[in-house]
């Protein structure tokens, strides 16, 4: 009799949970679902994007050279004016074609010698059967992470572009010390975060390693802008000021992207299965 009451009293709850499991598993499998379309899409579709891109590009660089062509002085050469603004816009396309043509479709790269991330007890897979668990490729959150990964090059360009004017060769030396620091951060962080976006569309096993260089890079470059403009003579404070917010903002945009994503890339499974081919014991 006890035993029938206890079977009634927990046959609800046991009823609730089994509904509750059921409908997460239909939430993870449709999450899976739409984040394979995601990554198939990117890999596949990426020249057609990256038409847009340049498109884009190019409109918003006329449309700078229309402004600076109205206050430049008469002879002034605008396709130099336009040079650091075309090095910002075929960055993100040349770490592009550097990372595709270096990790072809299906290669299986080699794991690194030296493993870095020893946190938890792990069982060594083969690459093939690695390749056959369920958890391998760039799906789930990992999907997320790769779309934050390439949209952080646009964000960064368009950011630049809208701050930073084309500036002349009778410019001040602070503006053109301005001008090409600011140039060298977005072409050099939009070459590593697109290599970085190709590593983990196509499950290269240094992809972690990778991105925690580009966050380091990301950082290292904030500080050397910051010392250049410091050493920068005659540099206005109203212009300073503004630059300064936006060297901070780049800091603790980064670390805020470390924040959220290292515990993911250490305990994942799916990024330890995908990128260093073990599962845990």
């Amino acid at each position: 009799m006890e035993k029938t009451q206890a079977l009634r009293v927990d046959s609800p709850l046991q009823l609730v949970t089994a509904r509750l499991v059921a409908a997460m598993n239909a939430w993870r499998t449709s999450l899976t679902a739409r984040s394979q379309h995601l990554v198939r899409f990117l890999d596949l579709r990426m020249e057609t994007l990256i038409g847009g891109w340049l498109g884009v590009c190019m409109l918003v660089i006329a449309g700078k050279l229309l402004l600076a062509s109205r206050q430049a002085d008469p002879g002034q050469n605008l396709l130099t004016m336009a040079l650091p603004f075309v090095a910002a816009a075929l960055a993100p396309l040349a770490g592009y074609v550097v990372a595709t043509g270096s990790f072809p479709r299906g290669m299986l790269g080699g794991l690194p010698e030296l493993a870095l991330c020893r946190y938890g007890r792990w069982k060594r897979l083969d690459p093939l059967d690695a390749r056959t668990n369920p958890a391998f490729g760039p799906f789930g959150f990992m999907a997320s992470l790769i779309a934050g990964i390439l949209l952080n090059v646009p964000f960064r360009t368009f950011e630049y572009m809208l701050s930073i004017p084309a500036i002349p060769a009778s410019a001040p030396q602070w503006a053109h010390t301005m001008l090409w620091t600011m140039t060298a951060d977005v072409v050099v962080m939009n070459f590593f975060y697109m290599v970085c976006f190709v590593m983990a569309l196509r499950s290269v096993p240094l992809f972690p390693r990778m991105l925690l260089f580009a966050w380091i890079a990301d950082i290292g470059m904030q500080f050397v802008i910051a010392q250049q403009l410091a050493q920068a003579p005659g540099l206005p404070q109203a212009v300073s000021l503004p630059l300064q917010n936006l060297l901070h903002g780049n800091i603790e945009k980064v670390l805020i992207s470390a924040f959220v994503w290292l515990p993911y890339l250490i305990l994942s499974e799916r990024v330890n299965v995908t990128f260093r081919r073990r599962i845990r014991v």
